[in-house]
């Protein structure tokens, strides 16, 4: 019996009824969807374990070594210009923003009133030296006085011995004719001529003494006078005295105020916060301008208390500024770090005593100096934010700048 089944080559595919769909292959006998949920959370947990691994691993070789703050600015030692006088602005001759040398005109004021008050102090030094220089000369004409009183005293004293002398001889003329007197071998009248004589001798004694008394008195007197002359002279010149040379201090204080009506730049830097304006009255101490000094520019850096343990002075700074973006990385040194946070020498201080204290981590200042090349070729303006990175790796490095 004849079969009626289409022949095939032997070992060739039975082709698929005409019709037949499709269908999806079934999973292999004995896998489940629970085996499968396992399998994906051990690679998760594989992977995590890695990562996990190679952030310790970064955090020991490379993280460990550096602290970083993004709470940082610019900052610079300003110069405030202040006038030392008072007195009306003529002229102003920096505007803002402009680059001033040390040295350069700022404003200038009036020097009209300080002009008179130097001729005034002037006047009164030349006149002080005259003063001395009188002095000096009346002391030497007091010397030659003393000279004269002393040969006075020496005139005196030699009249009063020859009065004495006469005083004496007229005595024993006297007595003489007194003896004769008796016996009547001398006249009345040759006997009072005999008196008178004495009599005007003792006379001429007594006024050669008091004459003597008299030229000493003088010369004690020249000799005060030349004393007191000396005491204000002695061992100076005219220009050299305390008369004069107060006169001559007053003078250069009238000077300085002279020289004080031009203000000149302090430092060399870029004018800011400028103040005032020609025909201004200024009082001496009154803020004019600001100078900024942007090639000494340093960078404060507000680090939290618990990232310090490790920060030295002179450690190397690696740091970013908004302004440059990425593509500028500035160097410097750590300086030194503030005395104190900044909440402690706030207006108000936190009073911790009370029994509401709650912990807030603090942050100190660091000083950081930066590289000058640097800083020149891309200058740094106060106030501006920067990124900070201290390399705490190693111990206090040996500052360049």
């Amino acid at each position: 019996m004849a079969d009626d089944r289409p022949q095939t080559t032997e070992g060739a595919p039975t082709p698929a009824p005409a019709g037949a769909q499709s269908r999806a292959p079934e999973p292999a006998p004995g896998a489940n969807p629970a085996q499968q949920r396992r399998r994906l959370f051990t690679i998760f947990a594989g992977v995590l374990v890695l990562a996990i691994l190679g952030y310790g691993l970064y955090w020991l070789l490379v993280a460990s070594h550096y602290v970083s703050t993004d709470n940082a600015y610019v900052g610079a030692d300003v110069a405030e210009v202040t006038p030392l006088i008072s007195g009306a602005v003529t002229d102003v001759r920096v505007r803002e923003t402009q680059y001033v040398h040390k040295g350069d005109v700022l404003v200038l004021i009036d020097p009209s009133d300080a002009r008179v008050a130097a001729a005034q102090r002037q006047a009164q030094y030349d006149q002080a030296v005259r003063q001395v220089r009188g002095s000096l000369a009346t002391t030497e004409q007091l010397k030659a006085q003393i000279a004269a009183r002393e040969a006075d005293v020496a005139h005196a004293t030699a009249q009063t011995a020859a009065a004495e002398s006469d005083v004496a001889r007229a005595k024993i003329d006297l007595e003489r004719r007194e003896a004769l007197a008796s016996t009547g071998a001398v006249s009345g009248e040759e006997l009072t001529t005999a008196k008178n004589a004495y009599q005007t001798a003792v006379a001429n004694l007594a006024a050669a003494k008091a004459a003597s008394v008299q030229a000493a008195a003088t010369r004690a007197a020249a000799v005060a006078q030349f004393d007191a002359a000396t005491a204000l002279t002695a061992g100076t010149t005219a220009e050299t005295n305390p008369q004069a040379k107060a006169a001559r201090a007053a003078l250069d204080a009238a000077q300085l105020d002279l020289s004080r009506t031009v203000v000149v730049a302090p430092i060399d830097g870029i004018i800011a916060k400028r103040q005032v304006q020609i025909g201004q009255r200024v009082a001496a101490g009154s803020p004019l301008m600001t100078v900024v000094p942007m090639q000494e520019a340093y960078v404060d850096a507000n680090f939290k208390e618990v990232q310090l343990k490790r920060v030295r002075i002179g450690q190397p700074v690696t740091l970013k500024s908004d302004k440059y973006g990425g593509d500028v990385v500035f160097h410097g040194r750590v300086a030194g770090l503030g005395g104190g946070t900044g909440s402690a020498f706030a207006v108000i201080p936190a009073q911790n005593a009370t029994g509401n204290w709650i912990k807030v981590v603090q942050r100190l200042p660091v000083r950081i100096r930066l590289d000058p090349a640097e800083l020149k070729a891309h200058p740094l303006e106060v106030g501006l934010s920067m990124d900070v990175t201290i390399n705490v790796s190693g111990a206090r490095a040996q500052d360049p700048y």
